[in-house]
């Protein structure tokens, strides 16, 4: 689960509050053991991703370095697709997690596949 948090510590374009929830859902999976809590934990988990991002938030903001600051348009091509991966996966982790709450609250199951078609601007042939 951890794996998938990167460093979000001196770069340019500097780290967005979204790729910091993400971090954050991966780093309470990780303690909770939990990929997606029950409704009984439900509540604890939400609260515990929202105070680990702002304390994530609040640690970037503050911390100093002497290094140049990585900029992603001069970054080899490697570190480029890493960080396109990267972002790419915050958003599907993210769109799924939306997902899972839109079915849970609508009691409707959604076709994730069919959104993401659509959502990238393709069309829904089904």
């Amino acid at each position: 689960m951890c794996r998938n948090i990167k460093t979000l510590f001196n770069f340019d374009p500097p780290a967005t509050d979204e790729e910091i929830h993400a971090a954050s859902v991966q780093f309470v999976r990780k303690l909770s053991g939990f990929t997606n809590p029950s409704k009984a934990n439900e509540a604890a988990f939400d609260d515990a991703v929202e105070d680990v991002a702002k304390i994530a938030r609040r640690l970037i903001d503050n911390l100093v370095t002497d290094i140049a600051v990585t900029d992603f348009d001069a970054a080899s091509p490697g570190t480029k697709r890493i960080a396109d991966q990267m972002r790419r996966s915050l958003t599907e982790d993210m769109l799924a997690q939306y997902v899972q709450r839109l079915q849970t609250d609508i009691g409707a199951t959604i076709n994730l596949e069919a959104l993401r078609r659509v959502s990238s601007g393709g069309t829904d042939q089904n």
